[in-house]
């Protein structure tokens, strides 16, 4: 069965870019909007990885992240960030709160591809 990969961007082009490239690896993908939505799709789909932006209205990546890390139901699930944010120290907090990869945008499609699928198999 096909892993499913939660994507929340509140760019609709790097949803489409994201998604395109995870199906030609034969991944499901689910998406948001923003933190806000990517919680309430937690909530609705079995979720394999999650990849987020760090910069998006309602609720940004890193606050969604630590939702879901300190929700015993969830905090298992890989986190990826895709974001234009470079800044070591913001990276940093991500590692702190338990994101797995900091992928600085834009992205190449192949190696997002081959990441996620080191991390959760395909």
């Amino acid at each position: 069965m096909a892993k499913t990969i939660l994507v929340v961007d509140d760019a609709q082009t790097i949803r489409h870019l994201t998604r395109f490239a995870l199906s030609k690896g034969g991944f499901n993908v689910v998406e948001a909007e923003d933190g806000v939505q990517g919680l309430k799709m937690l909530e609705k789909s079995s979720v394999d990885l999650i990849i987020s932006d760090l910069n998006m209205p309602n609720m940004n990546g890193l606050d969604m992240c630590r939702s879901i890390k300190s929700n015993e139901r969830f905090k298992h699930i890989p986190i990826f960030m895709l974001t234009t944010e470079s800044s070591q120290e913001v990276a940093l907090q991500g590692k702190e709160i338990g994101i797995m990869a900091w992928i600085v945008k834009p992205f190449v499609p192949e190696k997002l591809l081959a990441a996620v699928q080191r991390v959760v198999g395909g």
